[in-house]
């Protein structure tokens, strides 16, 4: 039987709570003037890929008109029967009071290894994590407390640019992580060698060295991307451009999870994909270098054609009012509260 109260029904907000790691690393406390120095030396700090996932939810709440709250801790203590929704990261976990139901993602952990007792330490009840395979790797050690939730993307702010001139033919995106000296050999310069041969106008852009509005400006003067990565869970870059109408050509090799904190040695999985949310209109897929040499002359032959239409494949499956909507679906099947998923009304949006 349920010991605790029934939960306030205070507008039925949602408790959403997401916090970035920043310790102190030299001394108590000295994370606070490390950020005011970083603020003052990078400007306004560029949000990371977990980090947009909880704004675009936020975003995508909004426009429905759902109301949510942000990191109130104290509601919690004072109401213990309301549900909390961490986005994210597992330090927030720790805030949280033992007999709080958690909704968890998809801002959480890379692997269930990296917390085994979890589902016992918490009151989860449900793990979301960003695709299916994903989902797949993680039901062996959390069952049926797993399901898939991809964020949305804001099509209005990542959109075509029609009146900016198409000066590069092929933007060459990079997020190689796991074995970067190896790849970059195999991959990367055969790739962009290539390219030169053929006489396009190229650019590149490396995963964490650029902030968003340069990526946006990017897109905008091109006329398709390369995407190299080993794998990933959603990718969020990837989505913005295909977004913005530019049709990627992307490394997809398959295979193994290759994490190296767990492939080999703790983990191994497959397989995996770079590209969970996609179908043809987004471009075309080639596994090594010497796919891409062999297969990139029918893209291309794609772009000039006017072949794709990646944008379409967004706007019908990842805009941020259906991953919003889906989010609070997921949670209101969880733990069988009553959201209200209304049209967007004055004063909603964060209390």
């Amino acid at each position: 039987m349920n010991t605790h109260p029934a939960p306030s029904r205070d507008d039925e907000a949602l408790n959403l709570f997401y916090e970035e790691d920043d310790p102190d690393r030299w001394l108590p406390f000295d994370r606070y003037p490390r950020r005011l120095v970083r603020r003052i030396v990078r400007g306004p700090k560029q949000p990371g890929g977990h980090m947009r996932v909880f704004l675009n939810l936020c975003a995508g709440l909004d426009r429905l008109g759902i109301r949510y709250r942000v990191n109130d801790y104290r509601r919690l203590r004072r109401n213990p029967g309301e549900v909390a929704c961490v986005v994210g990261k597992p330090l927030v976990l720790a805030k949280i009071p033992r007999a709080t139901p958690i909704v968890f993602g998809a801002a959480g952990y890379d692997h269930p290894l990296s917390h085994p007792t979890l589902l016992t330490d918490h009151d989860i009840r449900g793990v979301l994590v960003p695709c299916e395979w994903a989902r797949k790797m993680f039901e062996p050690h959390w069952g049926d407390k797993v399901h898939v939730w991809p964020v949305g993307i804001d099509t209005d702010d990542w959109k075509p640019s029609p009146d900016v001139a198409k000066d590069v033919d092929v933007l060459v995106y990079e997020k190689i992580r796991f074995h970067p000296a190896r790849d970059r050999t195999a991959v990367r310069d055969p790739i962009l060698l290539d390219l030169e041969a053929r006489g396009l106008r190229v650019a590149t852009l490396a995963y964490g060295h650029y902030r968003e509005a340069q990526f946006q400006a990017m897109l905008a003067r091109s006329r398709s991307m390369v995407f190299l990565c080993e794998h990933e869970t959603q990718g969020i870059a990837l989505e913005q451009a295909l977004s913005c109408d530019v049709p990627v050509f992307a490394w997809d090799l398959g295979g193994p999870w290759q994490d190296t904190n767990y492939y080999p040695h703790r983990v191994q999985f497959g397989p995996v994909t770079s590209v969970p949310y996609w179908d043809e209109r987004c471009g075309m897929k080639f596994r090594d270098a010497a796919e891409f040499t062999a297969t990139f002359p029918r893209f291309w032959s794609g772009i000039l054609g006017q072949a794709y239409t990646p944008r379409a494949y967004v706007t019908e499956n990842l805009t941020l009012e259906a991953c919003a909507h889906h989010y609070v679906e997921l949670v209101r099947r969880l733990i069988g509260g009553k959201v209200s998923v209304g049209p967007q009304k004055p004063g909603h949006g964060p209390v």
